[in-house]
């Protein structure tokens, strides 16, 4: 596939050159007027990007004091009625702020986020701040080191603002703990934020925070872009090292944990992937593949397959329905290729193996977890079965069957550049009043683990609102090591009038 994406023009994200032929011209000047009308990036450093941020500290028309001092207060505003950020580190965070501020009068840049405010998951290891897990064995833990992906951001010069909330070992698509709680959403308080990126996509759509950094293990970024309007990547399985993570590498289940940024705006996870992409030389699973700039992907030469149905009984809610439509009609807009294929037998087949594996040993791998952190009381979100479900000859059956269908699923995808469906069935949910594990329904295949399962990037951006005035992302998948087209995508996506990040009102 040949790639061909013009530069940032305007206010408002990448802007794609999708052609010389005029009528594409007059399409993308069309699109480009309509959604600054609709959507312009503003001025309010509590909304707009992580990469504007940067520009306006660097080229010091506001300081990193001023942007952090904001952000503060922001979180002291919204954060009662959210529980998002739930471990501070404003003094910290004032104090970096200050040496961003006084480097910068000396000419020193410490590099593209120089100066630009963040959150973190409390599932990854910030040294010197309290890293629980979500799990009360590590309640009170202070690692000595930095996550590899933290450490990365940092000397690229970002300020953590706080520790955000997550499901105990991030293990749950409810972002609660018996630490800290549940987070709310910010379109509608006592709605669930999703999980298990909860706190930081909850803070980043309230204006707490520009990007934070999650996790996806079954759709823990995709999920709460989703649920909570913004935007979060699902990197390439191997593009991020997990060191410092509670859910460490290694082990069977290591292809589904995937690192990867959260934020309002799409040219943020273009900024921030690269940055903490590569080998560590501690994570055996990451290679050092290529980063593709997404500004370089000519839109105009894809080939688009959408689906609605994956072959699950559960139906998509009208609106659902009407956001991905309409996001596929952008795309035949610029004239490409774009087909409706789903290849439902091998998702279902993807979902049925998935869950024999998860549970094959009793779950066993997270009760070792439990048992390494000192946790003795588990959240009620949590699935812990009581006996192995299957002997070690069905076990390695069930892994090598995993592996085949795998392969079956790139045989589907070389067709495609780009793959175009919901991200939920539905938007956000009340939270419930008796909290209990999410366990497996035959009857509703999920749109988000089939890509852990098969290790494709994708890209949740916001395309529709619900009759509650709820957000409601599409997702964008592509095949391996090609974040650029999805990035692409998302941000054309993000550019059309009606779509991409909006402010909540309920907070």
């Amino acid at each position: 596939m040949k790639s061909g994406l013009a530069a940032p023009t305007s206010r408002r994200r990448f802007l794609f050159n999708i052609g010389a032929a005029s009528a594409a011209v007059t399409f993308a000047s069309r699109l480009r007027l309509e959604a600054a009308a609709a959507n312009p990036i503003p001025d309010d450093p509590l909304f707009t990007s992580a990469k504007k941020l940067a520009e306006m500290i660097r080229a010091k028309k506001i300081s990193s004091t001023e942007v952090i001092k904001a952000h503060i207060a922001r979180i002291e505003a919204v954060n009662p009625k959210l529980n998002a950020v739930v471990f501070p580190t404003f003094e910290q965070a004032l104090a970096g702020a200050k040496f961003a501020d006084e480097a910068l009068a000396q000419g020193k840049n410490f590099g593209p986020l120089h100066g630009v405010p963040c959150t973190i998951k409390d599932s990854h290891d910030v040294k010197g701040v309290v890293s629980t897990g979500g799990t009360l064995g590590r309640k009170d833990y202070i690692p000595g080191s930095d996550a590899t992906y933290v450490a990365r951001v940092r000397a690229a010069g970002a300020i953590i603002l706080g520790k955000t909330n997550t499901p105990e070992l991030t293990l749950s698509g409810q972002t609660t703990n018996l630490i800290y709680g549940k987070t709310h959403n910010p379109y509608k308080l006592g709605f669930q934020p999703g999980g298990s990126t909860g706190g930081g996509a909850s803070i980043i759509a309230a204006g707490g925070a520009p990007f934070d950094i999650g996790t996806d293990f079954g759709g823990s970024i995709r999920g709460p872009a989703h649920f909570c309007g913004i935007t979060g990547l699902k990197p390439t399985t191997g593009r991020v090292p997990r060191t410092g993570h509670i859910v460490g590498y290694g082990g069977y289940f290591d292809a589904f944990q995937v690192v990867g940024p959260l934020a309002r705006w799409v040219e943020d996870l273009a900024l921030v992937t690269p940055l903490i992409a590569g080998p560590d030389f501690i994570d055996a699973a990451i290679v050092p593949a290529p980063w593709l700039e997404p500004k370089d992907v000519d839109l105009k030469k894809i080939r688009v397959a959408y689906y609605l149905n994956n072959g699950s009984e559960k139906p998509l809610t009208p609106e659902t329905e009407a956001a991905v439509l309409k996001t596929v009609a952008l795309f035949k807009g610029l004239g490409v290729s774009v087909t409706e294929d789903c290849p439902k037998e091998l998702i279902k087949e993807s979902q049925d193996l998935r869950n024999a594996l998860s549970t094959a040993d009793g779950r066993a791998w997270t009760k070792r977890m439990l048992k390494k952190y000192g946790t003795a009381q588990v959240s009620p979100v949590i699935s812990l079965t009581e006996n192995p479900q299957c002997d070690t000859a069905e076990f390695t059956r069930l892994a090598e069957a995993f592996d085949v269908n795998r392969a079956k699923f790139l045989g589907w995808v070389k067709s495609y550049d780009l793959i175009i469906c919901p991200a939920n069935r539905t938007p956000a949910e009340p939270w419930p009043e008796d909290l209990k594990p999410q366990q497996p329904d035959p009857k509703n295949i999920g749109f988000t683990t089939t890509y852990n399962n098969t290790g494709w990037p994708g890209t949740v951006v916001r395309a529709g609102t619900s009759p509650e005035g709820l957000p409601i992302g599409i997702q964008l998948i592509a095949q391996p090591w090609r974040e650029d087209v999805s990035l692409a995508a998302a941000a054309f996506v993000e550019a059309a009038s009606g779509f991409g990040y909006q402010k909540p009102t309920a907070v």
